[in-house]
């Protein structure tokens, strides 16, 4: 078989794992496009081919994951307005956030935070500015939309009246159960990523997400 029948046919078997990568991809970004990750994962396939070399060590299909991967990642970074060095900075600033809270009891304020970070501001700001608007996601901090007037009174009243009645009951469980149930429920967050915010193991995470449960439930019931 020539060279470039070979090369032809390693990027043609090799095809269905770029499908498979795609899809795992997806899965971890919400709202990310499979027939997109699969264009640039197949630009990956292809660079992969064309610089493959047995002699150096691994095998094509470790190596082209690697490659296959790493196209598909830097296609969705070019689709957000917002510079990864700046996620980066926002990223590791909430993450020694919660592990001063799990350390000491109290959760910094964003003013100390920057404080301790002065880069911090800086991308919060870059990031407000340039971040689009979810339909999914709460409104930025100051913006507000009309209420909707062809609901029923009265059972808004009861979802107000059911919500507050929550926000109360929470604040009379523990810091650290509260900060993982404001996490896990409020921010998306699993208790493995909430586990190493709070500088924790996630089964330690798993056994306040449960204890929070319980101590909720029981500060509504108490409430009534």
């Amino acid at each position: 078989m020539s060279g470039i029948n070979a090369r032809e046919e390693r990027i043609r078997s090799f095809f269905p794992v770029v499908r498979k990568i795609a899809r795992r991809i997806q899965a971890m970004v919400p709202g990310s496009d499979a027939d997109d990750l699969v264009g640039d994962g197949c630009i990956g396939l292809i660079r992969a081919a064309d610089t493959f070399d047995e002699s150096r060590g691994p095998a094509f299909e470790r190596y082209a994951s690697r490659i296959v991967a790493g196209a598909m990642l830097n296609g969705l970074r070019k689709l957000d307005p917002v510079s990864e060095r700046v996620r980066r900075e926002m990223r590791e600033a909430e993450r020694e956030r919660f592990a001063i809270a799990g350390q000491t009891g109290q959760l910094p304020s964003r003013l100390e935070m920057e404080a301790r970070r002065p880069g911090l501001r800086r991308a919060t700001v870059h990031a407000y500015r340039h971040a689009p608007l979810s339909l999914d996601a709460a409104l930025p901090r100051g913006e507000t939309l009309p209420g909707d007037w062809t609901a029923d009174p009265a059972a808004l009243a009861v979802e107000r009246a059911e919500r507050d009645h929550v926000v109360q009951a929470l604040r009379r469980i523990p810091l650290r159960q509260r900060f993982v149930l404001t996490l896990h429920y409020y921010r998306g967050q699993s208790l493995h990523q909430i586990g190493r915010m709070m500088a924790i193991s996630p089964q330690r995470a798993s056994q306040l997400h449960a204890a929070a449960l319980q101590n909720l439930r029981k500060a509504i019931d108490g409430a009534r």
